[in-house]
């Protein structure tokens, strides 16, 4: 049967969730109206003079090839660290799960980086990989690589990817770990007992069973990668080499707070947002019906 709760009186509802849409209204609704607002206006880098341009900002953007340059770099680097993120914590999640001495330890080394500030986490990877002072850097040339971030627009992706991925491991790792503990232990014994080696005991029960997980996940990834890698890519290389590494979150910084063009820069979050919202429904709307619940 179907339960429901019902309220007596008809105004309580509202009221138990007036704290949580007050904080959204102030939070979200509100700044993206002033975004969109100010979109449509040119103003001065002190806010002391305003016209309205209409959708000149957006017809500058468009035509702007560092711009649309920065739409590949974020559906790029969006990409990986989305799928490395989500592959290398559930490896680490299947792994952990099967330890049995000492389970404790791993389980807790693994949830370490998701308590380190994201611009701190850029700063320990710059160090690391810096062309002067990083140890691997230094093991990297002793190999035969020449590594400089500084330089090398591959080398500056794959440092900022290399950091963002490390800083949301642990995050996906404590859900596929609770997911992978939720399933029975009765199915995985039964299909041993029948003969399936782990690859299949993986592949045909456990990962159908955490396609829930894996979708949230995704969802979660593609934000944070859009959004939450700010501080990271604003530690390591600042959008260099040139604007290589300029993804649109941090181009709006850079084009509202560094170059005065508060116009334009709303017009960009607001671009941004838009797609956001249009991968969210996308992923719900396709991605969702594959998934198993």
């Amino acid at each position: 049967m179907e339960k429901r709760v019902l309220f007596r009186s008809r105004w309580l509802p509202w009221v138990l969730l007036a704290p949580q849409v007050s904080v959204i209204a102030v939070f979200f609704f509100w700044p993206a109206g002033q975004a969109m607002l100010q979109s449509f206006q040119l103003q001065d880098a002190f806010g002391l003079s305003t016209q309205w341009v209409g959708f000149d900002n957006f017809r500058d953007l468009f035509t702007d090839s560092a711009y649309l340059n920065s739409f590949k770099i974020t559906a790029l680097f969006s990409a990986m660290v989305a799928a490395l993120g989500i592959g290398l914590s559930l490896m680490l999640a299947v792994f952990a799960d099967r330890i049995i001495r000492g389970a404790l330890f791993y389980k807790t080394f693994l949830i370490v980086p998701y308590a380190v500030a994201p611009a701190v986490a850029g700063v320990l990877w710059l160090f690391m990989f810096s062309p002067t002072l990083g140890v691997v850097a230094y093991a990297l040339r002793s190999l035969g690589v020449d590594w400089n971030s500084l330089l090398n627009t591959g080398d500056a992706v794959a440092l900022i990817v290399m950091a963002a991925v490390w800083k949301q491991i642990s995050y996906n790792f404590l859900f596929f770990m609770a997911g992978l503990q939720s399933i029975p232990k009765s199915l995985i014994e039964a299909a041993a007992i029948d003969g399936a080696h782990p690859w299949r005991r993986f592949w045909s029960i456990q990962f159908p069973l955490l396609s829930p997980t894996t979708f949230f996940l995704l969802v979660i990834n593609m934000v944070y990668a859009f959004f939450d890698t700010f501080a990271i890519i604003d530690a390591t290389t600042r959008g260099g080499p040139g604007q290589d590494t300029m993804i649109l979150v941090y181009k709006v910084y850079n084009d509202g707070f560094k170059n005065g063009d508060l116009g334009g820069s709303a017009a960009q979050s607001v671009v941004l947002m838009a797609i956001v919202i249009a991968l969210t429904v996308v992923q719900f709307r396709y991605v969702e019906k594959k998934v198993q619940y």
